[in-house]
């Protein structure tokens, strides 16, 4: 008998909820890829056999829902977290969402405000012209991921603007100050991108600044200390010796033809790592990369493709890196793939190191961040599936 108000009362909350939820109109979606290959790869220190995290997609899983406000108005949300499938660990600093984490207001007639953590209009509009973007995978990223090509980076305490698509255009520009009291000019970032689309024919282009933090004791940096950008460091040593750099500027265009069984297209990125007062390096260095890349799909399920990356190092230190990558893909369902791919480099010229010296360049592939000799290969077969 005690039992019965009980569940009565249960029951009229439970109801009052669900009279609540259908009337805003709300939704969440639960969301996941669980990426895994077994993978070769030469190092400095000799040849590497391992289980390998997230190749063709970062490991994660997240929710993102909205509620219908009406008049075309939707407040929305997304949460990402990273994750090592290897060993559970999460990714992106061991942040609880550290992939993306934003709230927000979709107009289908103004367009998007986002606030938070999430990625810059370059990754969002021409990132997806790119081989690391579209067939492809972080293999056939940039050398040392030097131009944020695989997205190693991600901005905090950012408000982003999406707007709608005009005529085939589409455009972003995203904001976030630097936090730091009495000073507009530490650690702040700003970015937008624009992409065209007619037809078969897909053109974006982009600009990435972020300025990194003064020093706290007044003498040199210790690293790079932005409160927004994450910066493009897990490169290893290609650009390693750049973490005390003031601003770090990128700009990036793509173009990319897609029609019938071919996907092709071509890139241009210039990074430049600026030197102050307070950097460990005096000049300032830049890299020049071009890349191109054809994919052809020879079934629904099943596509193969090619890419290759120049990348041109100099300012500072003088190096050049020659990028050929290749891959499999089949599709054995709409929600699994299975894949193999592989990526050579070859490295000349000189590097700075960390600690202020030269040594002969070393080939480090996409954003890995372990160095090889002057040569590296990498050989990575797997499956991903998605949820």
């Amino acid at each position: 008998m005690k039992k019965t108000p009980r569940l009565l009362l249960a029951s009229l909350i439970f109801g009052l909820i669900g009279v609540g939820t259908a009337h805003a109109q709300s939704s969440v979606t639960m969301y996941g890829i669980l990426d895994a290959g077994l993978s070769y790869l030469k190092t400095s220190d000799g040849n590497r056999y391992t289980l390998q995290n997230g190749t063709i997609y970062g490991n994660r899983w997240g929710l993102r829902g909205s509620e219908d406000l009406g008049g075309g108005l939707r407040a929305i949300f997304q949460v990402e977290s990273g994750f090592q499938i290897g060993t559970g660990k999460s990714s992106q600093g061991s942040r609880l969402f550290g992939r993306q984490s934003f709230v927000g207001l979709s107009s289908s007639r103004w367009g998007t405000v986002d606030a938070g953590r999430m990625y810059e209009p370059i990754v969002d509009l021409v990132h997806p012209l790119t081989a690391d973007g579209s067939y492809g995978s972080v293999v056939f990223a940039t050398p040392g991921d030097v131009d944020n090509n695989d997205f190693s980076s991600r901005v905090s305490n950012a408000i982003k603007y999406v707007s709608p698509i005009i005529n085939g255009l589409k455009f972003e520009a995203l904001v976030a100050p630097g936090g730091v009291a009495g000073s507009l000019g530490q650690g702040y970032t700003w970015s937008t991108a624009a992409v065209y689309s007619t037809g078969p024919f897909k053109i974006a282009a982009g600009y990435h600044d972020s300025v990194n933090a003064n020093s706290t004791n007044g003498g040199l940096r210790t690293g790079w200390t932005s409160s927004t950008d994450d910066g493009q460091f897990e490169g290893g040593s290609i650009n390693s010796a750049y973490e005390t750099a003031h601003v770090l500027g990128i700009g990036q265009a793509a173009v990319q033809y897609d029609s019938g069984p071919w996907q092709i297209g071509v890139g241009y990125s210039n990074a430049r790592y600026t030197a102050d007062g307070e950097s460990t390096f005096a000049n300032t260095e830049t890299y020049n990369t071009g890349r191109a890349y054809a994919f052809y799909r020879i079934t629904p399920s099943a596509t193969v493709g090619m890419g290759y990356i120049y990348t041109s190092a100099k300012g500072d230190a003088s190096a050049h890196y020659n990028d050929v990558s290749a891959g499999a893909f089949y599709s054995v369902s709409k929600l699994t793939e299975l894949y193999a791919v592989a990526t050579f480099q070859r490295a000349s010229g000189v590097q700075r190191t960390a600690d202020g010296g030269l040594q002969a360049a070393r080939a480090d592939i996409s954003s890995y961040g372990i160095d090889g000799t002057g040569t590296q290969t990498i050989v990575v077969v797997g499956m991903y599936h998605s949820f």
